[in-house]
């Protein structure tokens, strides 16, 4: 299909199937908040007694629901720049067709609320702020993925930082969690802007012909490298210095280790952004993951 034909309904097919609807929801993308919701959870320092079933519906809530209703709503309001630059996905190839898009982000989205009501009061507005984030996301009028600046932080407080927060909470039994698990969980939440600009590679084409701010539509390639790569980098550094601050050297050495990596990596990553935008996140950005659960171990340890 070269036009977008997601308002009407393909001739051959009128519901999606199974397999495309999951492909709508991206299990690929579950992988960050479910991981953050674990290093809050650990962070907490808190016995897991009791709290299985919580826990195993946190998981759920933040990669299989809320993560998956936020691709459904991004692909929906992105189908005439997917048609440019991935035309295959399930909307703009008409797979998904109609206003099933549509349908699908809704309807997941108060799933994923009904389901967070059991979560506890700081689990069920964690949840409700992260929905409000993706659809101010991808859908008009706010659509904060009009700016990177915006849109990748908003990201990456949903993905993050509120993933997070809601681990840690309901380890704490629904308590507001400490200051130091809330700072892991800010800084986090930055060095995820840096991650997503490297997404925004495989679009730069489409992002400039629909008016899209991305990083590397708008800074050029190189400039966005760097500035991706600075993100990334800096609030570990300010990772290291706390952890150690807090008194936790090994900790702090592990990270920064882990780091040291990832510059090296970087700096391919500059030479080369285009060629190597997937490469690094694929290779780099592991390191960053791994750092994180070092610092949350550190912090339940205080």
């Amino acid at each position: 299909m070269t036009a977008v034909n997601a308002d009407i309904a393909v001739g051959r097919r009128t519901t999606p199937r199974v397999r495309d609807v999951a492909e709508l929801f991206k299990p690929v993308t579950w992988f960050p908040p479910m991981w953050a919701f674990a290093c809050g959870a650990v962070s907490a320092g808190a016995a897991s007694e009791g709290r299985g079933r919580l826990l195993v519906t946190g998981l759920l809530v933040c990669g299989p629901l809320v993560c998956a209703s936020s691709q459904a709503v991004n692909d929906w309001f992105d189908r005439h720049v997917d048609a440019i630059n991935e035309p295959g996905r399930p909307i703009p190839s008409g797979r998904v067709p109609g206003r099933w898009g549509l349908y699908l982000a809704i309807g997941w989205s108060l799933v994923s609320a009904l389901v967070a009501t059991t979560l506890g009061r700081w689990g069920f507005l964690a949840t409700l702020l992260g929905l409000a984030l993706a659809w101010g996301y991808s859908a008009p009028p706010l659509r904060f993925k009009q700016n990177a600046w915006i849109g990748n932080l908003a990201v990456g407080i949903s993905y993050e930082g509120l993933a997070w927060i809601t681990g840690a909470a309901i380890m704490l039994g629904g308590a507001m969690p400490g200051p130091r698990i809330l700072a892991m969980a800010a800084l986090y939440s930055l060095g995820a802007h840096g991650m997503l600009t490297l997404n925004d590679y495989k679009a730069i084409e489409g992002d400039r012909l629909m008016g899209i701010k991305s990083l590397p539509a708008t800074l050029g390639p190189t400039r966005a490298a760097r500035v991706a790569a600075a993100t990334i980098l800096l609030p570990q550094l300010v990772v290291i210095g706390l952890l150690f601050a807090w008194g936790h050297p090994v900790a702090a050495c592990l990270v920064a280790s882990l780091a040291a990596v990832q510059v090296v990596l970087m700096a391919e990553f500059i030479q080369h952004p285009i060629e190597r935008a997937l490469w690094y996140s694929a290779l780099g950005v592991p390191f960053s993951v791994l750092g994180m659960m070092v610092a949350a171990v550190a912090v339940r340890s205080a």
